[in-house]
Formats: structure tokens, sequence, C-alpha cells
């Protein structure tokens, strides 16, 4: 629904476009807008809220991130992009300039001013996890933890994660329970290190994720996360995969058939 209110915002804001020869772009820019979770609604409903900018494209960068630096290095500066949660700097600028290219807060969360919201629940959730190298001996000659190319090799697609935030902020299950589901960017950095050959806490951390299970059960595999990731990762997979391997490291009569559905 949020994507037809966005999508019919940026029409709206279109129709006070004039054409000109030059190519220009159309960015408006949420404002001041209050409760997060309706930022998507409001922005369509408070037209007050949008301010619109027009760009010479020409005079900027091919990336969204260009037109947003040239707004703020000359007017007021003020990422949910058309709808879909990304990084600006990877996202092109739109070449089709007659509808306007809506820029809006990351969906679900608290808006500190103009596109900047508050992480630091995020980041709370992301220190959790303890995402730092834990061992129990020095390493081999006292210089370095070594891997094999095969044991390096299973942590790609899970290092390259940069807390964008586009993953947790796009999961329902996320929106729904914030202060207890740990969401798929903190989750994927544990599955990352319990993944890694040199951590001798692989056990400890999949316990700590378990201790309550809607830290990590609380995902529904509705897969937003995977879809919207930047960086092409797969945080639903590395989820099941910890759910696979907390189950079937469990006593068979510990183990609760229901256990996911009731998470």
């Amino acid at each position: 629904m949020w994507r037809e209110w966005l999508k019919r915002g940026s029409k709206q804001v279109a129709k006070f476009s004039t054409k000109n020869e030059v190519k220009m772009g159309g960015f408006p820019i949420l404002q001041g807008h209050p409760a997060a979770e309706q930022h998507a609604e409001e922005a369509v409903e408070s037209q007050q809220n949008i301010q619109k900018n027009v760009r010479n494209q020409k005079d900027c960068g091919p990336m969204v991130l260009d037109a947003l630096q040239k707004i703020k290095s000359e007017d007021d500066s003020s990422l949910n992009i058309d709808g879909t949660n990304t990084v600006a700097c990877l996202k092109p600028i739109d070449s089709d300039t007659s509808t306007a290219t809506v820029i809006t807060p990351l969906p679900h969360m608290y808006v500190i001013k103009d596109l900047v919201v508050d992480l630091t629940h995020f980041y709370h959730q992301y220190k959790l996890i303890e995402p730092w190298l834990k061992t129990k001996k020095p390493p081999p000659g006292g210089k370095e933890y070594l891997q094999s190319t095969a044991e390096r090799r299973r942590l790609d697609g899970l290092y390259e994660c940069i807390l964008c935030a586009c993953c947790s902020t796009s999961c329902p299950s996320y929106w729904w329970n914030p202060e207890e589901f740990l969401g798929p960017a903190a989750l994927l950095h544990a599955y990352r290190w319990i993944s890694d050959s040199r951590d001798d806490f692989g056990d400890e951390r999949l316990q700590a994720l378990t201790d309550k299970e809607v830290r990590l059960y609380r995902c529904r595999t509705i897969k937003n996360c995977t879809a919207t990731c930047p960086k092409s990762l797969n945080p639903a997979n590395a989820i099941n995969k910890m759910k696979t391997k907390h189950l079937f490291a469990r006593p068979a009569e510990d183990k609760d058939p229901w256990a996911f559905a009731q998470a």
C-alpha cells in the first residue's frame, strides 16, 4: 500500500514540474514529518512537508547521492528512494524526468531531522552480537590466526555488510518487534562470526541468540531483507542456517517442532 502512496505522491509533485530544454530532475525532500512509521502516508497527504528541488542533471553526478550532496551544499539539508530502501551512492538518478524522484527517510524509524533517522537502537543490537573475534587460545606462533581458502570462502556474502539498515527497516517482523527481534542486519553479522573458523565461541554465540527465541525465531522468512539489500547479500539465508544449526544441535527430547511457528 505504501508503494502506491509514494507513486501517487510522485505523480502529484510531477504535475508542478515545468518542461525546460535543460534536462532537470525533481527531488521532493521530506521535512519535519513526525512519526517515522507513518512517513510514507504523510509524505503524500501532508504536502507542506515536501520540499521540491529541481536540479540540472548536467551539474551533478549520476547517482542520487550526488544530487543530495548538491542540494545540501546549495540549499537546506534535508533513505527510501522511490519506495525502495537503498543507499544513495549506488542508486542512479532515473533518466526519466517526467516524474519526480521521491526520497524519504528509512521507514519505521524515528526521524531526527529531514532524512536523518535515529539508529541508536540499531547499533545497540549490532553490539549485542559481539562483532569481534573471540578465541580461547593464542594464535599459533603468536602472530595471527590463519584460514584455509575454503574457510575464508565461508565468509563471502557475510562480511560485506555495511550496516546501512536497509534490510532491517524493510522487515515487517522488525517493524512489529524492534525491542525483541534483532533484525536481519545484526543476525547476518552474528552468522558471520559463527561461521568464522578462527572464532572459538560459535556455540556460545548461537546460545546467546536463542536464550530468548524471539531474537532469532521472530523472523518469518518474508525475505524483504534479501530483496532490498543494496549489496545483494542474503540475510534471510543466514538466519535460516542459524535456525537449522540450532535445531539440529538441540537434544531430541528438547526439540519443539512448533518452535518456529510460535516464536
